[in-house]
Protein backbone atom coordinates (compact mmCIF):
# COMPACT_ATOMS: atom_id res chain seq x y z
CA UNK A 1 0.00 0.00 0.00
CA UNK A 2 1.61 2.83 -0.81
CA UNK A 3 2.12 6.53 1.24
CA UNK A 4 -1.17 7.68 -0.56
CA UNK A 5 -3.23 4.98 -0.52
CA UNK A 6 -2.43 4.74 3.40
CA UNK A 7 -3.71 8.70 3.93
CA UNK A 8 -6.65 7.70 1.84
CA UNK A 9 -7.98 4.82 3.66
CA UNK A 10 -7.16 6.86 7.13
CA UNK A 11 -9.39 9.26 5.74
CA UNK A 12 -12.19 7.12 4.76
CA UNK A 13 -12.25 5.71 8.40
CA UNK A 14 -13.35 9.53 9.75
CA UNK A 15 -16.56 10.62 10.10
CA UNK A 16 -17.85 14.58 9.94
CA UNK A 17 -19.72 15.83 13.01
CA UNK A 18 -21.06 19.48 12.83
CA UNK A 19 -22.19 21.77 15.88
CA UNK A 20 -23.25 25.26 16.29
CA UNK A 21 -21.99 27.36 18.51
CA UNK A 22 -22.20 31.54 19.20
CA UNK A 23 -20.44 33.57 16.88
CA UNK A 24 -17.81 34.52 19.61
CA UNK A 25 -17.30 31.11 20.99
CA UNK A 26 -15.72 29.99 17.31
CA UNK A 27 -13.49 33.39 17.14
CA UNK A 28 -12.37 32.18 20.57
CA UNK A 29 -11.72 28.56 19.56
CA UNK A 30 -10.19 29.60 16.55
CA UNK A 31 -8.19 32.21 18.55
CA UNK A 32 -6.72 29.09 20.83
CA UNK A 33 -6.38 26.80 17.87
CA UNK A 34 -4.42 29.18 16.03
CA UNK A 35 -1.83 29.75 19.24
CA UNK A 36 -1.57 25.99 19.49
CA UNK A 37 -0.94 25.68 15.65
CA UNK A 38 -3.90 23.36 15.27
CA UNK A 39 -6.65 23.93 12.63
CA UNK A 40 -10.11 24.10 14.16
CA UNK A 41 -10.88 20.43 13.63
CA UNK A 42 -7.77 19.19 15.33
CA UNK A 43 -8.47 21.76 18.20
CA UNK A 44 -12.44 20.85 18.83
CA UNK A 45 -11.41 17.07 18.68
CA UNK A 46 -8.63 17.63 21.29
CA UNK A 47 -10.61 19.71 23.67
CA UNK A 48 -13.33 16.88 23.63
CA UNK A 49 -10.96 14.40 23.98
CA UNK A 50 -10.01 16.33 27.05
CA UNK A 51 -12.88 17.41 28.55
CA UNK A 52 -14.24 13.64 28.70
CA UNK A 53 -11.10 12.33 30.55
CA UNK A 54 -13.49 14.37 33.70
CA UNK A 55 -16.27 12.91 32.92
CA UNK A 56 -17.39 9.67 34.61
CA UNK A 57 -20.51 7.57 32.37
CA UNK A 58 -23.53 6.44 33.90
CA UNK A 59 -22.04 2.77 34.24
CA UNK A 60 -19.28 4.08 36.34
CA UNK A 61 -21.26 6.67 38.63
CA UNK A 62 -22.46 5.98 42.26
CA UNK A 63 -26.10 7.14 43.06
CA UNK A 64 -24.01 9.26 45.26
CA UNK A 65 -22.26 10.65 43.00
CA UNK A 66 -24.85 11.81 40.23
CA UNK A 67 -26.79 13.15 43.17
CA UNK A 68 -27.28 16.54 41.84
CA UNK A 69 -29.10 19.80 43.86
CA UNK A 70 -28.87 23.55 43.85
CA UNK A 71 -25.43 23.76 45.31
CA UNK A 72 -24.31 21.73 42.98
CA UNK A 73 -26.59 21.56 39.91
CA UNK A 74 -24.31 19.63 37.27
CA UNK A 75 -23.58 17.20 39.51
CA UNK A 76 -20.07 17.81 39.73
CA UNK A 77 -19.67 15.95 42.85
CA UNK A 78 -18.30 18.82 45.11
CA UNK A 79 -21.25 17.85 47.69
CA UNK A 80 -20.01 14.19 47.60
CA UNK A 81 -16.32 15.32 48.25
CA UNK A 82 -16.91 17.93 50.94
CA UNK A 83 -18.81 15.03 52.72
CA UNK A 84 -16.50 12.72 52.50
CA UNK A 85 -13.77 15.10 53.96
CA UNK A 86 -16.20 15.67 56.85
CA UNK A 87 -17.24 12.28 57.65
CA UNK A 88 -14.00 11.88 59.01
CA UNK A 89 -14.51 15.09 61.47
CA UNK A 90 -14.55 18.28 61.34
CA UNK A 91 -12.44 20.55 58.66
CA UNK A 92 -11.38 23.92 58.50
CA UNK A 93 -11.98 26.26 55.69
CA UNK A 94 -8.64 25.64 54.77
CA UNK A 95 -8.57 21.91 54.83
CA UNK A 96 -11.47 21.73 52.54
CA UNK A 97 -10.37 24.05 50.23
CA UNK A 98 -8.09 21.70 49.79
CA UNK A 99 -9.98 18.99 49.67
CA UNK A 100 -12.08 20.39 46.51
CA UNK A 101 -9.49 21.88 44.65
CA UNK A 102 -7.46 18.25 44.57
CA UNK A 103 -4.84 18.20 42.24
CA UNK A 104 -5.09 21.29 40.61
CA UNK A 105 -1.22 22.56 41.47
CA UNK A 106 -0.02 19.92 39.74
CA UNK A 107 -2.05 19.63 36.92
CA UNK A 108 -1.14 23.50 36.79
CA UNK A 109 2.89 22.79 36.79
CA UNK A 110 1.97 19.78 34.79
CA UNK A 111 0.57 22.75 32.10
CA UNK A 112 2.98 25.28 32.35
CA UNK A 113 5.78 22.54 31.66
CA UNK A 114 4.43 21.73 28.47
CA UNK A 115 3.48 25.21 27.63
CA UNK A 116 7.39 26.07 28.21
CA UNK A 117 8.29 22.91 26.02
CA UNK A 118 6.26 24.34 23.04
CA UNK A 119 8.33 27.98 24.02
CA UNK A 120 4.52 29.40 24.43
CA UNK A 121 5.39 30.58 28.13
CA UNK A 122 8.31 31.16 29.78
CA UNK A 123 9.05 32.73 33.29
CA UNK A 124 10.43 36.39 33.66
CA UNK A 125 11.99 37.19 36.90
CA UNK A 126 11.85 40.69 35.39
CA UNK A 127 7.85 40.89 35.02
CA UNK A 128 7.35 39.23 38.44
CA UNK A 129 5.94 35.84 36.95
CA UNK A 130 4.76 33.89 33.75
CA UNK A 131 4.29 35.32 30.62
CA UNK A 132 3.09 34.26 27.12
CA UNK A 133 5.66 34.36 24.05
CA UNK A 134 5.17 36.32 21.73
CA UNK A 135 4.04 34.35 18.64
Amino acid sequence: MSATETVRSMSDDRRSVKTYVPAAQKDVWRDHADQLDMSQSEFVRTMVQAGRRGFATPETQTTEETHSSDVDPRGSGLETRVERALADGPCTWDELIDVVTGDVEDRLEHTLDALQDRNRVRYSGKDGGYVLVDA
